[in-house]
């Protein structure tokens, strides 16, 4: 007979956490961002636009959040794959657009398991790539 520890998801005030520190981090640079956070069932909990931000920054730090979370790995990390050649150029997907891979999700994980995912957008994406990171660092 098999146990499983439950892992606690993650909760509201993950998620709000997490936008404030992605804000802060994101803010302490002189840069404006988006920033979303998803469950692991890519629920939108927390969501926060800046209008100072580039109008498309709200919907590109969504897609960053769900692509983080399908994927289970840093956008970051997955640039390559989606070069002319690469892994995932043509792989179609379950979004309604192809899959862009700009650094800037990154997964939620507690006690090693997937619990949701977070997505920055309205800087460089070196920049919201370390902005999502920091933020997960401050709540995992």
């Amino acid at each position: 007979m098999s146990t499983t520890t439950a892992v606690t998801p993650l909760t509201i005030q993950d998620a709000e956490a997490l936008v404030a520190a992605a804000h802060r981090a994101a803010e302490d640079a002189g840069v404006t961002v988006s920033v979303t956070v998803l469950d692991a069932g890519g629920h939108l909990l927390a969501f926060r636009r800046d209008d100072r931000a580039v109008l498309i920054s709200g919907e590109t730090s969504t897609r960053k959040a769900y692509t983080a979370l399908q994927l289970s790995t840093p956008t970051a990390d997955l640039v390559d794959a989606v070069q002319p050649g690469g892994l995932f150029h043509t792989l179609p997907t379950a979004l309604d657009r192809p899959l862009l891979f700009i650094a800037g999700g990154v997964p939620v994980r507690r006690d090693g398991r997937l619990i949701g995912a977070v997505g920055v957008g309205g800087g460089a994406p070196e920049q919201d790539h370390a902005f999502a990171a920091a933020a997960v660092e401050t709540v995992v």
